[in-house]
């Protein structure tokens, strides 16, 4: 059996993998990234993409070698279209959005954590994760090729993707770090890339529209004038849909889509929750979607990924500096995933549970009437207001459905509570427990307020 001696292993290839292992390499760590698909596969992975926040990149891996990968770059807005109301809401997504080729991205992350150093290792499958008798992950267990390999390493940086199956393997229960996580907080998705032979109308916008049901979503997102992303997803707390052929069934009525051809296509998962209130272990940090720092339905989903990873690396750093492997070395990587985002990630998801507790035609006749600059602001800005929500306009636009603009500006008060209450989050692990009962009491005041199922 083949043992392998690494400072770090990073599990994934993605933009964790590719992030965290660059920074390290860069300080002269001695890192490997195992990653499952082979060398040609590596880097193909199921996304929207759509990018936004590529102008504020980490450094270790700049925008400027991401821009061969940036297909589209003149996308400004996204539109719902409201077939019920036989209507169009555009909202403005402000700073930098783009639409991206996402092999050819990861393609270009590999690629540049190879220039600093980090070394790949494909074909390689993890199937056990190594502790002491502490409980302190200690490297891997995995088969590479068809043979059984091991990783003695200091720390293991889980980059592995939403529902990871490499916290199944870790026993965490004498960690902060958070195992309230389920299947029913996540999303599974599909999406293909098609080639139409006339350029869509809405080359610069990001389109979504909503399901027959309130569960699901679909997006078209322009790669090219051209080339079309086009993807439907569905929360799986609600009855299963069946996603290929739904996607399908919407494609064939969109007249722009005929005669298209099938470029590519993927499934996925997504965390449509709130981040992981934790995400140490002694030994043991997990980033991007394996922890929920991600907000795929804003683009956040691949800045979320990058800005995580970076801050794993640089707590290993100073982790390894001083020869810490504990949990309280590594808290302020916790501290800054919220700090960052993670606490108005977290503020967002009242809206998701909000939505999943009314009628979907209740709620999209209600969002036709909204301001889109409203709705933008309270997405992609640092508060989670909606605006003026009961302004004379809106108010009659909205008539018939007062109750339920009610119970929105009710979710956003509960939302701004909810972020002022991760702006208090621990410095340290001693006062988590505290922390976190306070804020389930605040999330048991969000249920009852919109009487929503618990997500948590």
């Amino acid at each position: 059996m083949t043992t392998y001696t690494p400072d770090v292993a990073v599990v994934g290839a993605g933009t964790v993998g590719c992030y965290a292992s660059a920074k390290l390499a860069d300080e002269g760590v001695d890192v490997v990234v195992v990653e499952r698909k082979d060398e040609d596969e590596a880097g193909h992975i199921a996304c929207g993409d759509a990018l936004k926040g590529a102008d504020n990149f980490p450094e270790t891996i700049p925008k400027s070698q991401l821009e061969p990968a940036i297909t589209n770059s003149v996308v400004d807005h996204g539109r719902f279209e409201i077939p019920s109301e036989d209507a169009v809401l555009d909202i403005p997504v402000p700073g930098e959005l783009g639409v991206i080729d996402r092999y050819k991205y990861g393609r270009l992350i590999i690629e540049g954590a190879k220039k600093r150093g980090a070394e790949f290792h494909y074909d390689t499958v993890v199937n056990d994760v190594v502790q002491d008798d502490d409980g302190r992950v200690t490297g891997l267990k995995a088969m590479q090729k068809g043979d059984p390999v091991t990783y003695e390493t200091d720390f293991v940086i889980d980059g592995t993707g939403a529902l990871s199956l490499l916290q199944d393997k870790v026993d965490l229960s004498h960690a902060t770090f958070d195992t309230n996580v389920r299947f029913s907080q996540f999303s599974s998705a599909y999406r293909e890339v098609l080639t139409v032979d006339e350029p869509v109308d809405y080359h610069d916008a990001l389109v979504f529209k909503p399901t027959e049901r309130a569960a699901g979503y679909l997006w078209y997102f322009p790669r090219t004038p051209t080339e079309i992303n086009v993807g439907l997803g569905f929360q799986m707390n609600e009855e299963p849909m069946k996603l290929v052929e739904a996607l399908k069934r919407d494609v064939r009525q969109r007249p722009e889509f005929k005669n298209a051809t099938v470029k590519d296509k993927l499934g996925a998962s997504l965390p449509t929750r709130r981040p992981y209130d934790s995400a140490t272990a002694p030994g043991f940090i997990a980033a991007g979607d394996a922890a929920a720092h991600v907000n795929p339905t804003t683009g956040g989903g691949i800045a979320g990924a990058a800005y995580s990873a970076t801050y794993a690396a640089e707590q290993v750093l100073e982790a390894l500096a001083e020869e810490d492997y504990s949990e309280d070395r590594l808290w302020n990587y916790n501290e800054r995933v919220m700090e960052h985002f993670g606490g108005r990630y977290a503020a967002l998801d009242v809206y998701n549970i909000f939505s999943t507790a009314y009628d979907l035609d209740d709620l999209m006749s209600m969002l036709a009437a909204l301001p889109g600059e409203q709705l933008s602001e309270a997405l992609y800005s640092g508060s989670t207001g909606i605006g003026p929500l009961l302004a004379l306009k809106t108010l009659w636009k909205s008539r018939g459905h007062w109750g339920t603009m009610f119970d929105l500006y009710k979710a956003k008060q509960k939302a701004d509570e909810l972020l002022a209450h991760y702006e208090t989050y621990p410095s340290t692990p001693a006062g988590f427990d505290t922390w976190r009962a306070q804020r389930d009491t605040l999330m048991d005041e969000v249920y009852g307020t919109l009487g929503a199922e618990p997500k948590y």
